[in-house]
This record gives structure tokens, sequence and C-alpha cells, in this order.
């Protein structure tokens, strides 16, 4: 059985503010909306942050108009918004369960938009016994295919060979070399270089969809109406077109979760049954695309080792790097599957200390 989420504990409480003039540009902003929209701005509170400089602050509505809504504060020299906005737009016309837009100055950073609730389907997930929460999942694969069916291409930046290389570039600069205090050169930054030219190659192969980037439970939330049957959608604003894998990867080889194979499989199975029907352009063959799936999920692997390295060292974020082990173990399992990867594993060995091999002359930064 795998380990149970080891899920980052987001902030809750009263609103503080680093910067007394955003504070104020704030108060003005809301004191100019709240009216409109039935706020009761007494009732801010922090809703959560996420990994970016993004966080989001919950209010409550008036007794004649009951719930709350949510505000998304991204300083606009920090975070752009139009992706968010774009990306917001296309899902609801997809279907999907997202938050409408009702208020939003670009030029300050403040966002007024639905709340989808409060409950993610990370926290809903039963860890200790995988297959009680399958219909859950496969909520989620529902979802998915939803938002796939409805790509376009030209319409999202591309998932291209340019963005696929920065990502992997964030392991060895953050994770092996600010991280590990090793020097990648060498013997090591020729391994790597070969090794990421041929994980580009193998995922460029796969034909494209919409891609949410980021799809798994902490970015899904439980609906608040029980009789509302989809899962809300948030953190989509990086999507892109690119791989048909990317995503469900995303959703069985969790940030924060890890699964047996056993449950990874029968959900995987599921959704490529459903994207089958849906008339996506998964492979008609489960190993091929199964396959494919694991050489997209370890590009995914290694870029979010080199980001959470990243969270900790350069934004002071440190309680992403303690799920970095869970990423390593999903390296390390990919790479034992494959011939063309034993380089790769070989080389998180000594890195990780695993087991001492030769081969590599490390050093020390």
């Amino acid at each position: 059985m795998s380990a149970p989420a080891n899920t980052p504990v987001e902030p809750r409480g009263p609103v503080s503010w680093a910067d007394p003039q955003r504070e104020a540009a704030f108060a003005r902003w809301l004191d100019r909306i709240a009216g409109a929209h039935a706020l009761s701005p007494a009732t801010l509170r922090i809703a959560s942050a996420d990994a970016s400089f993004r966080r989001y602050l919950r209010v409550d509505r008036a007794a004649t108009q009951p719930g709350s809504l949510i505000i998304m504060d991204a300083p606009p020299e920090r975070e752009d918004c139009r992706p968010f906005v774009k990306v917001a737009d296309l899902m609801a016309q997809a279907g999907l369960n997202v938050p409408r837009i009702h208020e939003w100055d670009e030029a300050l950073g403040f966002m007024l938009m639905d709340d989808l609730g409060t409950v993610t389907m990370i926290e809903a997930v039963n860890p200790d016994q995988p297959m009680a929460n399958q219909g859950l999942y496969l909520r989620a694969v529902t979802a998915l295919v939803t938002w796939q069916s409805a790509s376009v291409a030209g319409v999202l930046p591309e998932y291209d060979q340019a963005l696929l290389a920065r990502e992997l570039s964030l392991f060895p600069d953050w994770y092996l070399q600010r991280h590990r205090g090793i020097r990648v050169e060498g013997a090591i930054r020729e391994t790597l270089d070969s090794l990421f030219k041929l994980i580009i190659e193998r995922n460029l192969a796969s034909p494209r969809v919409y891609v949410h980037r980021d799809f798994m439970p902490r970015n899904l939330m439980m609906p608040a109406d029980p009789g509302e049957p989809r899962l809300g959608v948030l953190d989509f604003q990086d999507a892109v077109h690119g791989p048909v894998t990317y995503d469900i990867a995303s959703l069985m080889r969790d940030a924060f979760l890890s699964w047996d194979e056993e449950f990874v499989l029968d959900i995987t199975v599921r959704y490529w049954q459903s994207a089958l029907k849906a008339g996506l352009p998964v492979d008609p063959d489960f190993g091929e695309f199964y396959r494919a799936v694991e050489w997209m999920g370890l590009q995914r692997h290694l870029k979010v080792a080199g980001i959470f390295a990243r969270l900790t060292l350069r934004d002071g974020k440190p309680r992403y790097l303690a799920d970095g082990p869970r990423f390593i173990a999903y390296i390390r399992a990919t790479a034992s599957r494959y011939r063309e990867l034993t380089p790769l594993l070989r080389l998180l060995d000594q890195v990780e200390g695993t087991e001492p091999v030769t081969g590599y002359a490390f050093g020390r930064v």
C-alpha cells in the first residue's frame, strides 16, 4: 500500500499585507464593488495560497444572498491573470465546473469569482482504501475527457520542445545542483542531455489536446451542492496544447498522494476507454498508451522535483520539498522499467545514496 497524502497545510485566518500601498488599493477596490455583489467586507479571510505569488481570499455575502465568493490577489508585476481568464472561459464553454469571474481589475491584480467550495478532492480521498475512491476518480476522468474533447489547435500555447526542455532543466539546475550540491558537468551533463533528448522525443510523439498541466486532486473541488455531479476545476492558468498523456499522468502520479500500481492501472484503463469512446487521439493499444503515459509522467516528475527544490531554496516554501522523495520514487519506478533509462537510474542511485555505483565523478558545488 502506498503512503498517505502529505498535503501542505494551507493558511487560514485574517488577511495581512506586506505592502501597505497594496492593502490600501485593495480596500478601495473592495469598497467599490461590495455593494454590487452584496459582500460583507468584515468577513474577509484567507482561503488558500499556492506555489505561485497568488493567494485567495474568501468573503461572505449579505444575508439576502447567502454564500461566499473568492477574491484572487495576484500582484500584476508577479502574476499575469490573462491566461486564467482565457482558460476559465474555454473550460466553461466546454462544460466544466469552473469559477465564473464577476469582477477583474487587471491593473491591480484583484479578481472576484465564484466560490466552488471548501473541500478539495484530496481531502475527500481515503488513502488507505484505494478502490473506495474509484467513483471519485471516475468523476475526475469525466472532467478530463470533457476538457480534452473541446480541444482546438492554435488556441492555447503549444507544449513544444522548448518548453519541455526548459522544464526538464529545473531538475539539474535546482534539484541536483542547488539542493543536492552536485556539479552538473562532464559525464553527468552528457548523460542528462542524452536522456532529456530521448524523453522529449517520446513525449512529442503523442497526439495533442488541451492540457490542464496540474490536473490532480488538490486542484479539484468537491461541489458544495450535492446535486452537482461535476467536480470543480481550479489552478488551470498554465494550460497548453500538448500530449494527450499528460493530465492522466498528473492525476494518477500525484504530487501529494501515491497509489499502488493496481489502482493506477484501473483508473488509467477507465480513462483510456472513455477517451476512445469520446474519439480522443489515444493509442488503440492500451499497452502502448500506458508506456507513453509513463514517459510523460517521467518528464513531469523530473520537472516537479526541480520546482519543489526551487520553492524551498528561492521562495522560502520548504513544505513542498518534503514531497521530493515521492517524485524520486516515481522517477526510479519508471527508470527501472526501461533499458534506455538505466543511466538515469544509476545516476539517482548515487545522488540519493541508495547504493554506491561507479561511472560518475561527482563534484560538489
